[in-house]
């Protein structure tokens, strides 16, 4: 048996215990080691490979970039639990109000700023879906378009900072884009930061609502849009100073302080999470359970990141002992005329993962297997991170598997077929794959604000 056909074998036998149910971090841990052991078994892996890991765990521990994940998720959650996310979107509705679809324009708006307080799109769909879906039905709305709006709305947070999948993104890109320049010889490597990632994402994050709202406006829709009878639409005894400007400011701070250099983005992180805790103290939300609360599910979060990111350290360090990166290398580097469909295969692999697996485990997978290949080719990696967040996120939206149908599934009306939510999201797929490949065509969108700041 060769090489390639122990790696091909490796892989394969480690995406099959991941679609058993099984821990992610301990399967990749798991078939590593396995493998490892037979390979200096049988004498075709190298067991100073193995040596290696207590120092990149070492790493992984002490990475001041990887300290934000557990500050910003527990100021997402601060944000969920309080209702503070909950009350913006109920606020924006005096500013849209008497407007042709003006509730679907402000589930829009309020999914984006969601997505840069929370970060999380389960929360975010899960929110916007039991505040906004009976009260678009109850006012006219077609069920599809109502359910299309809420999980476009909700997976926002996958692209719009200070997005999760940005943050992990950044570490392990950077990881992949020095590994390249080390192999090219390059023995003082430029690397990438969240801060670039954040600022690369701007653009493409206010992009799509964007379009999203035109769509929204394009399809003229009739209906009253009076929420008088329901408890959370009173919109008119809702104090707009209250309600909307404090968690938009606190937004505009933190992303302002990373990206501005004001702020490295741990500082950044601690400041939004003191910043969220005292928003909902000054509005009195805040308990000791909701405390207990946050600290926990943040704690669980956290653990899991982690885990899965060590994991993911033994699976990546077990597939170059086996020269999986000159197999992956091989693969990828064709012809320059034909690089972009390298990328483009990668990308889709992405998306068809996104089915089955979470996006922390494909950035931790899939990245430090073909990350340096990619980048060997010559791609900025600003660029290649922010299509495959958009990759990730339509992949999110895209029936029949797409997580953000499954959370709306679970909190919507039962008399709302699961045909209608399909229905419904297409057309803000086609806006998504429209703006991916706008992206790929024109990567300046990206790149121009990163390059315009660093100079």
């Amino acid at each position: 048996m060769n090489a390639e056909s122990i790696i091909i074998i490796f892989v394969l036998i480690t995406f099959v215990f991941l679609l058993s149910g099984i821990p992610v971090a301990f399967v990749l841990a798991s078939t590593s080691l396995i493998f490892a052991s037979l390979g200096i078994l049988f004498g075709f892996f190298d067991y100073s490979f193995l040596l290696a890991i207590p120092n990149r765990i070492y790493g992984i521990m002490t990475n001041q970039n990887l300290l934000a994940v557990p500050l910003f998720i527990f100021m997402g959650l601060i944000l969920e639990k309080t209702k503070i996310a909950e009350n913006l979107l109920t606020s924006m509705n005096i500013f849209y109000k008497n407007t042709s679809g003006g509730f679907a324009i402000s589930v829009v708006i309020v999914g984006a700023l969601m997505a840069a307080s929370t970060g999380i799109v389960g929360a975010s769909v899960v929110t916007l879906g039991l505040l906004s879906l009976p009260v678009m039905i109850k006012n006219g709305y077609p069920p599809s378009i109502a359910c299309g709006t809420i999980c476009a709305s909700g997976t926002l947070g996958q692209i719009i900072p200070p997005s999760l999948v940005l943050i992990l993104l950044a570490d392990v890109l950077s990881s992949a884009y020095q590994q390249a320049q080390l192999n090219a010889g390059i023995f003082a490597p430029e690397t990438v930061t969240i801060s670039d990632l954040f600022a690369g994402a701007i653009i493409p994050g206010l992009l799509l609502p964007v379009i999203y709202i035109l769509y929204i406006k394009f399809q003229k829709i009739e209906c009253s849009d009076e929420y008088s009878n329901n408890e959370y639409m009173q919109t008119e005894n809702l104090s707009l100073y209250k309600y909307f400007i404090p968690p938009i400011l606190l937004i505009l701070i933190v992303l302002g302080s990373i990206i501005f250099g004001i702020a490295t983005p741990s500082e950044a992180s601690a400041l939004g999470a003191a910043g969220a805790f005292f928003l909902a103290l000054s509005q009195k939300k805040i308990s000791k359970i909701i405390i207990h609360i946050t600290a926990k599910e943040t704690i669980k979060l956290t653990s899991m990141v982690f885990m899965i990111l060590i994991g993911a350290t033994f699976f990546s360090l077990v597939f170059r002992g086996l020269d999986g990166e000159a197999f992956i290398h091989n693969l990828l580097l064709v012809d320059a005329n034909d690089k972009n469909f390298s990328l483009i295969i990668v990308l889709l692999l992405m998306f068809f993962l996104g089915f089955i697996l979470d996006f922390i485990e494909i950035i931790f997978i899939i990245i430090p297997l073909f990350g340096p290949a990619l980048f060997s080719l010559g791609f900025e990696p600003v660029w290649i991170g922010i299509l495959i967040a958009m990759v990730l996120q339509t992949s999110f939206l895209t029936p029949p598997f797409g997580f953000a149908l499954f959370y709306l599934r679970g909190v919507a009306p039962k008399n709302i077929p699961t045909v209608e939510i399909y229905k419904g999201v297409y057309p803000f797929v086609i806006i998504q794959i429209l703006v991916i490949v706008i992206i790929f065509l024109y990567p300046e969108i990206v790149t121009f604000l990163p390059n315009k700041l660093s100079n």
